[in-house]
């Protein structure tokens, strides 16, 4: 009897999920991407005669969606880690690296198509609330940094609407990392902060909320653990952006307003003589500095789609995160790839803005920061610049070559970038004379890439670069003079693969 029973309920189970799969749609898909590595002078040139670091790291991801009628919802849950990161036993005092991903809804407000909604004046209107992926046009500002294994999200409400050709999005967050109970204000810095430091008598000091430390005396402004999306020192506060496009024929248009607010702080420091200090910031004043980003992007073909090409310039102003004041920030390129066949190439040419060693005033700025784009897709895949390891002041200047072919499986790439600084930059070396500028190229980078599909579900990709530094890439970046080695490396071989546990057919072999 009890057998029969639980056939009966295993029946009633399986017919009530497809009575709704009528009504709903469901999806569930997984990921396991695992990344070797063999690393010698990524981000930045490593020290002369020193070992490459070889290592694997692993994205564990599960997405799960359901869409019904006037609602949409997604959770994606992940796990990062490297490879013997945790020892085979653990204990709860290790802790985990599993997290909420993504975490929103999509509800319909509006759309011309429901003939239930009463509401008209525009023929589709949505709000995506929760935490969420935000990938805006080709990722160059804001992205979801699906390169890193941890990836980047947003805890973010963003009003979707369409009407007549034209999408305009609208989005607003608010970051704060306590629910206030027993706490006066609002003051936030980001919930991953450093919970202890070296003190200058080097003992280790627990650090408060709401304090930064920074490595040198007197709060000098480079960050202990770089905390925020592309290496930069505090996340936002606040932010609202506004986001506008529309496809005419080939071209297709788009313009970005995105301002964010960084808490102020004041420099102070913890500690005392016997046991020395540690000095940074304490993000308790009342207060933020706000940065607004804005300006446009133009994507087209030609010939048919023989000739793709992209121009955009944008600007920044306000106040930096650390309360300069920004002064003629910009970025601007443009960029084509002509198709033969399989075979497609092309050059490009970008500028993203620096100080000019020579007229640049105290307090002031005019470095342009890429918001929280993908950089790993621009200006070279080592990631010397505006990544987690920072940028010269000078800015950037990348003209480069691109080359592709594509397969039925096989695709590959080779990229050549030359790379320079954007604004005069003082070499301050003890042995040179004062007012030397330091010489603008930093390098030129080899980048190739080869994906090939195994499955369906299945990518290999493997990866290699090359960059050939200069003196003034070391100066720039670390502040040394030829003590680097000039020459990085490296070498990854990933392996992406990603079933959609419900899809109708088997997946092909």
């Amino acid at each position: 009897m009890h057998c029969i029973l639980k056939r009966a309920s295993i029946a009633g189970v399986i017919l009530l999920t497809a009575q709704s799969t009528l009504f709903a749609q469901f999806s569930l898909i997984g990921q396991l991407r695992t990344r070797t590595e063999l690393r010698n002078g990524v981000g930045n040139l490593a020290p002369k005669d020193a070992p490459a670091a070889f290592f694997t790291s692993q994205r564990t991801r599960l997405t799960f969606g359901y869409k019904w009628e006037r609602v949409q919802i997604q959770t994606s849950i992940q796990d990062i880690r490297v490879w013997g990161q945790d020892a085979a036993t653990i204990n709860n005092a290790d802790g985990n690296r599993l997290m909420v991903h993504e975490a929103w809804a999509d509800i319909t407000l509006a759309n011309s198509a429901d003939t239930t909604i009463k509401f008209r004046p525009i023929q589709n209107l949505s709000l995506k609330i929760g935490r969420q992926e935000m990938v805006y046009d080709d990722s160059r500002l804001i992205g979801n940094l699906d390169w890193l294994q941890q990836g980047r999200r947003f805890d973010a409400a963003i009003l979707k609407g369409q009407h007549k050709g034209w999408a305009l999005d609208l989005g607003v967050g608010f970051n704060q990392n306590t629910d206030a109970f027993g706490v006066v204000g609002d003051y936030y810095t980001a919930g991953n902060a450093p919970t202890s430091a070296l003190s200058t008598q080097n003992i280790t000091l627990a650090i408060p909320a709401g304090f930064l430390p920074t490595s040198g005396k007197g709060g000098a402004p480079v960050l202990l653990t770089p905390l925020s999306t592309n290496g930069q020192n505090q996340q936002f506060k606040s932010f609202q952006m506004l986001y506008l496009t529309r496809k005419f024929n080939t071209t297709k248009f788009s313009a970005l307003f995105f301002k964010d607010d960084f808490q102020k702080y004041r420099i102070d420091s913890l500690g005392s003589a016997s046991q020395g200090y540690v000095y940074g910031r304490r993000y308790d004043v009342a207060g933020v500095n706000s940065r607004v980003t804005y300006g446009t992007m133009l994507v087209g073909q030609l010939g048919k789609g023989k000739v793709q090409w992209q121009a955009f310039a944008y600007g920044q102003s306000g106040k930096d995160r650390d309360g300069l004041t920004i002064k003629n920030a910009y970025h601007y390129g443009a960029n084509f790839m002509i198709q033969k066949g399989s075979l497609s190439f092309g050059p490009g040419y970008e500028v993203l803005s620096g100080n000019n060693a020579t007229t640049i005033q105290s307090g002031e700025t005019s470095r342009f920061d890429p918001l929280y784009g993908t950089p790993h897709k621009f200006r070279g895949s080592m990631d010397y610049f505006y990544a987690g390891t920072g940028s010269p002041a000078g800015g950037v200047q990348d003209a480069f070559l691109k080359f592709k072919y594509t397969g039925k499986r096989l695709t590959t790439g080779l990229d050549i970038h030359y790379l320079a600084l954007a604004a005069a930059t003082y070499n301050k070396m003890a042995d040179v004379p004062a007012g030397t500028l330091l010489s603008a190229k930093l390098g030129m980078e080899y980048d190739f890439i080869a994906n090939y599909a195994l499955n369906k579900f299945t990518n290999v990709e493997f990866g290699y670069s090359i960059m050939n530094g200069t003196n003034s890439l070391e100066y720039a970046k670390q502040g040394t003079m030829d003590q680097k080695s000039k020459t990085g490396t490296w070498a990854y071989l990933m392996i992406n693969i990603r079933p959609d546990f419900l899809a109708a057919k088997p997946a092909q072999k």
